[in-house]
C-alpha cells in the first residue's frame, strides 16, 4: 500500500512513450526534453580535464565548488541587476530538479498551498505533493494568439494557506512567457501576502520574436523573496551532466542548505568543471542555438497552426488539443505514434483543467527539415 503523500502522484508517460518508439529512424522524437544541438566546446573539454583530477573526485566541498558558486552569482548579477553573496545566498546542486524539491521541504508545511499555473510541469505540481503541500492552479488562457494568465485567477487563488507561488518562465509545456503585467501582478501578491516565490529558470532566456527578458528578482518587491533555481540543462544543451543552483536569500539559505546536505550530499564533481567553463565562456552558444530552436518552432506553428495550436514564446514545445480528433491526449499518443510514427507525450497530470486533452510537441531535438510534414503525419494518425 502506498504511503499518504503518494496516492496523488502519477508517474511520467515520457520514458513509456520513448520505449514504445524504440530506435525507428522514422519517428519523429518530440517526446521528450532533449536537444541535438551542441554543448559549448569548453564545457566539454574542462570536464575531460576534471574526468583524470582528483580534485574533482570528491564529495567536497557540500555547497558545491567556490568557482562555480561565483560564477553562478556574477550570472544572476547580469540577468537580475542584483547582487547576491556566492558563499550565503548560492548553492550548487545535482540539476534544478533536486533544487526545486529541496526549496519546497524547506519552505512549505504539510497542508499549506501552492500556487502552479496550469498546465506546468508536472514535476513541479508533484514535488509539491512530495513536500506536503497542496498545489493551486491558475489557468492560461489565450489572448491575440498568445498565452497569458488569468490575473484574476491568480488573485482568487490565494487563501489563508497560501505559503507559496511557484513558476516557470517560460513554461512548459505551452511555452507562455510571462510579460510584465504579470510580473508585476505576482509582485503584488507575494509582497501583500508575505509569500515566497519559487522560479524555476530552466528555460529562463530561451525566449523568441525578441522577447526582452526578464528575471522576477529585478522587481522591488520580488527582490527578497524570489528563491531561482537554474541549471546549465537547457540554455548550455548539458542535460546529462545534473548540475544546477540554487540563489536565495539568506534568510532562507541556511534551512535549504540543511534541507540539500540530506538529500544529496553533493552535486556531481567532474560536471561541476564543465558547468563553470559554460558559465564563464565567451562565447555559449546560445543566441545561435535560439535562431535554430525559433526555425523549427516556426516550422511546427506552420504545419499545426490550423488545428489551433498556440505558439510558444519560448521554451521548447508546444502543446496540441486532441479534442478536434475526439480522443484525449493519452489515446492520442498511442495514435500518433502507431499511425503517424510520432512520439509525443500526453500531458494529463500537468495540470487541472485541461491537461488531459493535450499532448506536448517538443521541437528541439529534430532538424526543421524532418519537423516538415508533421502536420500531414497528425492528420494521418486520425
Amino acid at each position: 500500500m502506498s504511503v499518504e503523500r503518494l496516492r496523488q502522484i502519477a508517474g511520467f508517460s515520457i520514458d513509456k512513450v520513448a520505449a514504445a518508439a524504440g530506435h525507428d529512424p522514422e519517428i519523429l522524437r518530440l517526446e521528450n526534453y532533449d536537444t541535438d544541438l551542441r554543448p559549448p566546446g569548453a564545457a566539454i573539454e574542462a570536464t575531460r580535464r576534471a574526468l583524470d583530477s582528483d580534485e574533482y573526485n570528491s564529495y567536497l566541498p557540500f555547497p558545491g565548488r567556490e568557482d562555480l558558486r561565483v560564477a553562478v552569482a556574477s550570472h544572476l548579477r547580469k540577468l537580475s541587476g542584483r547582487t547576491f553573496d556566492p558563499h550565503e545566498e548560492v548553492i550548487i546542486c545535482a540539476g534544478g530538479t533536486e533544487g526545486m524539491l529541496d526549496v519546497l521541504l524547506a519552505t512549505v508545511e504539510a497542508g499549506d498551498e501552492v500556487i502552479l499555473t496550469d498546465p506546468t510541469y508536472a514535476g513541479m505540481i508533484n514535488r509539491v505533493r512530495l513536500a506536503g503541500g497542496v498545489p493551486r492552479f491558475v489557468p492560461f488562457g489565450e489572448s491575440s494568439g498568445e498565452w497569458k494568465l488569468d490575473l484574476e485567477e491568480l488573485r482568487g487563488a490565494l487563501s489563508k494557506r497560501t505559503r507559496l507561488v511557484f513558476l516557470m518562465n517560460p513554461c512548459t509545456p505551452n511555452g507562455a512567457v510571462l510579460g510584465d503585467d504579470e510580473w508585476r501582478a505576482v509582485e503584488e501578491i507575494c509582497e501583500r501576502n508575505n509569500l515566497w516565490l519559487l522560479y524555476n529558470a530552466a528555460f529562463e532566456r530561451i525566449l523568441y520574436d525578441e522577447r526582452p527578458y526578464r528575471h522576477p528578482a529585478s522587481y522591488d518587491g520580488l527582490a527578497k523573496r524570489t528563491i531561482t533555481v537554474g541549471s546549465v540543462s537547457k540554455e548550455f544543451r548539458m542535460i546529462g551532466w545534473r548540475i544546477g543552483w540554487i540563489v536565495a536569500p539568506r534568510t532562507i539559505m541556511a534551512d535549504i542548505a540543511k534541507v540539500r546536505i540530506y538529500n544529496v550530499v553533493t552535486p556531481p564533481g567532474v560536471t561541476q568543471a564543465g558547468a563553470h567553463a559554460a558559465l564563464t565562456a565567451q562565447n555559449d552558444g546560445l543566441a545561435e542555438c535560439i535562431a535554430e530552436w525559433q526555425a523549427r518552432r516556426d516550422v511546427v506553428i506552420e504545419e499545426l497552426g490550423e488545428l489551433g495550436v498556440i505558439s510558444a514564446a519560448g521554451g521548447w514545445s508546444v502543446v496540441l488539443d486532441m479534442r478536434r480528433f475526439g480522443v484525449d491526449g493519452p489515446a492520442a499518443s498511442e495514435r500518433l505514434l502507431a499511425r503517424g510514427k510520432i512520439a509525443a507525450t500526453p500531458m494529463r497530470n500537468w495540470g487541472e483543467r485541461n491537461s488531459g486533452a493535450f499532448v506536448r510537441i517538443v521541437f528541439s531535438n529534430e532538424s526543421a527539415a524532418r519537423l516538415r510534414g508533421l502536420g500531414e503525419r497528425v492528420h494521418h494518425s486520425f
